[in-house]
């Protein structure tokens, strides 16, 4: 079987846009020459990619396996086409930078900016993910920097280590935020909004209440912090949530109390041992350490 990139960076596309129209518009092409690709991929690996439902394309089981195969591919020869125009463009250098969810929505796009202030030819590449992904990123040499939640899954990466205390958040106006501190024993029957069940927090969530021999109600699983945070806000129940999404989060709604005992959850840093930093990956990696640094919690 022979698969040609164009096919696999349409099927991306697709995945990523929703939409052929917005793929076309993506890469440039036509919808029938989008169109045509998919159908020449679906004919040559002999399943059906997508199916069509009130209008909407859906991927099958058997595409989203394919789509995890390719996705660090195309975005591989996505680097190598910017690093080209970068060259042609003599710009000064790009900062690449991953991170998971929590803190990419206020922490590393405030910082990014402003050390991205005084180098104006400097380009950036940001992306979030999850932790697993954000280390094959860092590892095949996609990003130079990457956030993550432990664990680490490979040796040849170089970890620097940040442990953070969780809070709790609660719907504004509850008549929780009475207490300084909230407890199991205060939360007996309150409904939590919790990450998925192999999640470190709602894990130590679930073994604190345990230990307290008191039931963990949970009301709502989701897989995102700044989603937990949007349902509390709507007044669904309480959550452990990391100190990010709480201090980068100005729209109100909530207010948050620290948790005893307290949960925490381990994060890093991750470089690449096999590779060195460039000038601005190295100066990048200083500041987010210093500004991670009030975060770190005192154990």
């Amino acid at each position: 079987m022979h698969l040609r990139f164009r096919q696999l960076q349409a099927f991306h596309a697709i995945i990523e846009t929703g939409t052929v129209t917005s793929a076309a518009s993506l890469l440039g092409i036509s919808q029938p020459a989008i169109s045509n690709l998919l159908n020449q991929l679906e004919q040559q690996t002999g399943f059906k990619l997508f199916e069509r439902i009130k209008g909407r394309l859906i991927a099958t089981p058997e595409a989203r396996l394919l789509f995890q195969e390719i996705d660090t591919v195309v975005r591989g020869f996505d680097h190598v086409t910017q690093a080209v125009i970068d060259l042609q463009n003599k710009q000064a250098g790009q900062l690449q930078v991953a991170s998971q969810h929590s803190v990419s929505f206020g922490f590393m796009p405030k910082l990014i900016s402003r050390f991205a202030r005084d180098r104006p030819d400097m380009t950036i590449s940001f992306q979030s993910q999850y932790s697993a992904k954000i280390q094959d990123w860092v590892m095949s040499g996609l990003f130079e920097i990457g956030v993550c939640e432990m664990p680490i899954q490979y040796d040849a990466l170089e970890v620097h280590p940040v442990t953070v205390e969780t809070r709790i958040a609660l719907p504004e106006g509850s008549p929780l935020a009475e207490h300084e501190v909230l407890t199991p024993e205060l939360l007996n029957g309150v409904p939590f909004i919790v990450m998925g069940p192999d999640h470190m927090t709602h894990r130590r969530t679930r073994e604190v209440f345990q230990d307290a021999g008191i039931p963990l109600k949970t009301r709502v699983h989701s897989h995102l912090f700044k989603n937990l945070l949007s349902f509390v806000k709507e007044g669904m129940g309480v959550s452990i949530l990391d100190p990010f999404g709480l201090d980068f989060d100005f729209e109100g709604g909530f207010v948050s109390r620290p948790f005893r005992p307290a949960i925490m959850m381990e994060m890093a840093v991750v470089t690449s041992k096999t590779r060195p930093l460039s000038a601005i990956g190295q100066a990048f990696l200083e500041l987010l350490l210093d500004e991670l640094e009030p975060y770190q919690a005192q154990l």
